[in-house]
Formats: structure tokens, sequence, C-alpha cells
């Protein structure tokens, strides 16, 4: 056996003994992706199920969610009626998938940004953590095909969340996680404010507010190829104005702790 499939096989085992794994894909307009990654993902890890949750794309990507779910009974697929955000597409997919008794609860991009081939790592990491992020900026973690601006926007706003929210995640905004079963439900999804981006970034705090053990394992991020990019620099900066918000409020609640003490 070759090195490549004794890994895949590894990561199978794996999956089974974490229980019932699913990965929820949200998609707009992803049409020239899709197929592909969900090919990619169902080979590397055969045990896994797939979620897809498309939000009315009108490029005909639900459509061909719908003919891979007919042609493989791993693959799931809810149809939103419009885009709400991707932290609304993910809190539906996690609901649908709590509600279906999963054990693990996987989110990643529909673009091949996020690699199935890397699942592995995620897999084996959650064996002693409640949350694992595949992560682009711990040791070991790349990125590829970046701008330079682009590297730099997301490593300061990294940085900026750590120091304003207090936490030690070096990628609170990735979307390359698996969450077990009882993370989400401590998390009290029902409560979640964010529907778009900085949604990645709400969970993770919430997180780790609740006790919790997140982990970060070095992936290999690779900028998409086909399709348009749905980030943006008004949608960064939404992101940031969400974040300071929290922090200010965090920072009130330790003074008015601190005041209380006194």
């Amino acid at each position: 056996m070759s090195d490549s499939r004794a890994g895949e096989a590894t990561g199978a085992d794996r999956a089974a003994d974490l229980g019932r794994v699913v990965m929820v894909v949200p998609t707009y307009n992803e049409a020239d992706n899709l197929e592909w990654i969900v090919d990619r993902l169902r080979r590397a890890q055969p045990d896994v199920d797939v979620l897809v949750v498309d939000d009315g794309s009108p490029d005909g990507t639900g459509d061909l969610a719908d003919r891979l779910a007919a042609a493989d009974r791993q693959v799931k697929v809810l149809h939103r009626t419009e885009k709400a955000g991707l932290g609304a597409a993910y809190l539906h997919g996690f609901g649908w998938a709590l509600q279906e008794g999963y054990d693990v609860i996987g989110e990643m991009d529909a673009d091949g940004s996020h690699q199935p081939e890397e699942l592995g790592r995620l897999l084996a990491a959650l064996a002693h953590a409640d949350l694992v992020i595949g992560s682009r900026w711990v040791p070991g973690g790349s990125v590829v095909n970046w701008p330079l601006s682009r590297e730099a926007l997301s490593r300061g706003g990294n940085l900026y969340v750590r120091l304003l929210l207090g936490i030690s995640v070096r990628d609170a905004t990735a979307g390359f996680r698996l969450f077990r079963r009882s993370a989400l439900e401590k998390i009290d999804l029902e409560t979640v404010q964010s529907s778009g981006y900085v949604f990645q970034t709400e969970l993770v705090t919430r997180a780790l507010r609740a006790g919790l053990t997140v982990t970060e394992v070095p992936i290999e991020f690779v900028e998409r190829v086909r399709g348009a990019s749905k980030m943006s620099g008004a949608v960064a900066a939404e992101s940031m104005k969400r974040v300071t918000r929290w922090g200010v409020r965090l920072r009130r609640e330790q003074l008015r702790r601190a005041w209380g003490r006194r």
C-alpha cells in the first residue's frame, strides 16, 4: 500500500472512531467547484457524510447538489430561498445535523481552498479537543496564491481579534473546522448573533468562554482558481466593527467586575 492510501485509511479509521461525521458545505454560485470538491472529500474520507447548504444559487448549484445526492446516499442537500450570509447557512446546517444525530459536525468551503485530503489531521486532533480549527497562521500552516495585501489583512485581523477579545487562537477567522456535538450544544446556537464571516470568530470565542478545548492544526490554504470570492473589503470592515463592539463590551464587563470587587 502506498503512503497516500495508508493516510486515507488512517483518516477513515479516525472518522469511524468519532462516530457519525458530517461536513457542512455552504454554497452560493459554486457550480464550477461543487462536484469537484465533493468528489475529493468522498475519496479522502469515505465514512464522512456531506451536507450541502445552498442559498438559492442562480447558477444551478442547488440542482447540481441534488444530482450528487441522488447518486450518493452520503450526500445531503438543504435548500435555502435566499442569500442570507455564511453564518446563517452554517447555523441551518448545524441545526439539521444535530437533529439527525451526528456526533461530529464540520465546516469547509466549497471552492477548494480547504483541502479534503487534510481533513484527517483535524479528525486526529479531535480525539483530545472539543473544537479543531485548520489554521493558516500556526507553525506549519500556509497560504497559496495570496497577494501580500490579503495575507497582511488576515494576519492583522486575527491579531486584532486576539488583542481585543483576549483569546489565544491564531486563526479565529478560519472556516475549516470540526466540532463535537457536545461543543455545539454548549455554545447555544440559538443565541448566535452573526450571519456573515465574523460568525467564525463568534463561535470560537463562545467555545473558549464555555471552557471548551480548542486546538489548531496547520493546513495549506489554497486560493480558489474558479469562481468569484465572496470576501471583500466591506465584508472585512463589517467583521472588524462587530469584533470591536464585542471587545468594548468585554472591557466594560471586566471593569464592572473589578469595580465590584473594590
